[in-house]
């Protein structure tokens, strides 16, 4: 079993279990893993208020997307955009508490909130050379990198869980950021449609 500092399990421990290893014949050329234990903090504020940005970005130490559906940050820690006035930022977990303290420090006194959801979500990240195939059987979305490449994002249906997607290399991978309520079954609903294409789980 996986758990973090505070002893929690991860939301997939039991979908590992039961599946980890090749799940049909050949290569597998669709992998399936869990990104558990990520700092997931909402963040809420205006982004016409020249004031708000500055003093976001000098806490985060990068820029603020200001742009639909984008992405800034690195490996670390990112932004996404998910509204005119709504980001989610996603850290590592020792980075959590320190971030969002920051954040809060840096914003007393100005129109904003700030929101741990840490608790109540978990990334599934699918990979490999089908991904994308895998995807498209259960989102409307245009998958392809002319249309949903780096530095991209997307609040949207896959399978009729709701997920923040977002794109996390040109393998391709994708990261699904969901519920942790919808988490065991949204990874299950892939494996199943991964199987034609030989499915691995990490």
């Amino acid at each position: 079993m996986s758990t973090d500092s505070d002893g929690r399990a991860s939301p997939l421990d039991h979908f590992k279990n039961t599946t980890v290893g090749l799940a049909s014949g050949g290569d597998a050329r669709v992998v399936i893993s869990e990104r558990a234990f990520l700092g997931h903090l909402n963040l809420r504020g205006d982004s016409s208020d020249d004031e708000f940005m500055e003093r976001v970005e000098g806490a985060l130490g990068l820029e603020l997307p200001a742009e639909p559906n984008a992405v800034s940050g690195g490996e670390g820690k990112q932004a996404l955009w998910l509204g005119p006035d709504e980001w989610l930022i996603v850290t590592p977990q020792e980075d959590q508490s320190s971030v969002a303290a920051r954040l809060g420090d840096a914003l007393d006194g100005v129109h904003s909130s700030i929101t741990d959801v840490s608790g109540g979500q978990t990334v599934i990240n699918l990979s490999g050379k089908r991904a994308r195939e895998v995807l498209a059987k259960g989102c409307a979305l245009d998958l392809h990198p002319r249309a949903f490449g780096e530095r991209s994002c997307a609040q949207t249906l896959v399978a009729g869980a709701n997920v923040i997607l977002r794109w996390a290399g040109p393998e391709p991978s994708f990261d699904l950021i969901v519920r942790r309520s919808f988490a065991e079954y949204l990874a299950l609903w892939l494996h199943d449609a991964a199987q034609e294409y030989g499915v691995s789980v990490l």
